[in-house]
């Protein structure tokens, strides 16, 4: 094994892409579909596991119909048909809405392979991939704008496996998720006032592994330890989605509107809530197939500026989970489409003309979440206090009509023209409120 730290120049391209997950593998594909070469650059090697629930809403499936993804049975997925509520001794299943927008069903399909088959697809368009390539900062020209970046092979420990190499493209982007080394290092560090999750989740194997709807609670009660026999809200949903393949994903998240964020064991959190439901679906430690793993949910635009110096951000990178429910990858794979659009435009100007075009990528993202992002922090701040949860769940939930407002407004699913009433009074509210 090679010590070498002096780099040699490698390959150049059109777009680097750093990161093969959801956003980076999107763009990637968008990038190559519009003739662009593109060098997509991803630290690990396929396949291998990302914390996550592992199921989409039809909005994260309109985005894998879109890089032509075979989504069938046959191929592995497994098909939701909408949300199970529970909460405050209620029981609530609503279906997906009906949309001219998004298909009518959402997908379940573990990471260990999700990204790999995102990944191929780009691949399949022209993307250049490039595994076990940890990138460690950016080349910068004379004037501070990023020109390429610095790059180690690892090995599968992610130890170094070879001599530097720098890859050189007129413009670059960070998919590297919620930490995004190369934004740090362009100076671009996380907004403290934007909402920040933690998830946690595991696998058990369980009987039902085939339930075709997800699954969300509201209320997490676990037994209160300073207080025998009675029990205590815990901060935080709980989730329950089926995979279809004999095993369950369990997880919880918690946000840091809470008072308990970062003051508690997530992982004593989960089971202190798996321990209240019932015997017979297996959540207990015999039937746990992983261990329980967190990741970071970085939300509403916690990163910015989301383009600058010839760097764009997207998904994790640029903080766009959605603060209503947590789902990232819909938005990950949709900047990775905007992204694409943009850089497409952008790259067949003359260099003196790109800037102005490359600002329209910032642009299009407030446009299309900015408002909505704004209604998640008023949303986050609310239900950060357990007792507003406990209200909201109690009155709410025996409400249908109330409730499947609510879904479409979570899940931000609604026709952005001829929609419903709720479609409209969403739109609305999503346009008048500020940009995030």
């Amino acid at each position: 094994m090679s010590q070498s730290t002096s780099p040699r120049q490698a390959e150049t391209a059109d777009v680097i892409v750093v990161g093969a997950g959801p956003a980076g593998s999107s763009a990637a594909y968008h990038l190559a579909n519009a003739g662009l070469d593109v060098l997509l650059l991803e630290k690990t090697a396929f396949p291998r596991e990302k914390v996550c629930g592992d199921g989409l809403t039809p909005r994260g499936t309109k985005q894998l119909i879109n890089m032509g993804i075979d989504i069938s049975p046959e191929a592995g997925w497994i098909q939701n048909y909408g949300l199970r509520i529970r909460g405050a001794g209620h029981t609530l299943q609503l279906d997906w809405p009906d949309l001219a927008s998004h298909p009518n069903y959402g997908l379940t399909r573990n990471r260990m392979d999700f990204d790999d088959l995102l990944a191929r697809q780009a691949v399949k368009a022209g993307a250049r991939l490039r595994e076990r390539t940890n990138v460690v900062g950016p080349v910068l020209d004379d004037k501070g704008f990023i020109v390429g970046v610095k790059a180690k092979p690892v090995d599968d420990n992610g130890r170094r496996d070879g001599d530097d190499i720098e890859f050189r493209a007129p413009l670059v982007m960070a998919a590297d998720g919620n930490s995004s080394r190369l934004s740090v290092s362009m100076g671009l560090h996380k907004r403290d006032d934007r909402p920040m999750g933690v998830a946690v989740r595991t696998y058990f194997t369980s009987p039902r592994h085939d339930d075709d709807y997800l699954e969300s609670w509201l209320e997490l009660w676990a037994d209160d330890p300073e207080h025998p026999g009675q029990r205590q809200l815990l901060p935080g949903y709980g989730w329950i989605f089926g995979m279809g393949d004999g095993t369950v994903n369990v997880g919880l998240g918690i946000l840091n509107t809470s008072d308990a964020f970062g003051k508690v064991d997530y992982s004593d959190l989960l089971k202190q809530w798996l321990k209240n439901t019932p015997d017979e679906w297996q959540f207990r430690d015999e039937f746990q197939t992983i261990p329980i793993r967190g990741a970071a949910l970085p939300m509403g635009f916690n990163r910015q500026p989301h383009y600058t110096r010839g760097l764009m951000l997207l998904g994790d990178a640029g903080g766009m989970v959605n603060p209503f429910n947590g789902e990232g990858i819909p938005y990950a794979m949709e900047s990775g489409s905007f992204a694409a659009e943009v850089a497409a435009q952008a790259l067949h100007r003359q260099p003196s003309q790109r800037e102005r075009a490359l600002s329209a990528y910032p642009k299009a993202l407030k446009q299309e979440y900015g408002g909505y992002y704004t209604l998640g922090r008023v949303f986050v701040k609310l239900i950060g206090n357990p007792e507003v949860m406990r209200l909201c769940t109690k009155y709410g939930l025996p409400r249908t009509t109330l409730m499947k407002f609510t879904l479409k407004l979570l899940a931000n699913l609604t026709d952005p023209r001829d929609g419903d009433v709720m479609d409209k009074i969403i739109n609305g509210l999503t346009k008048v409120a500020p940009a995030a």
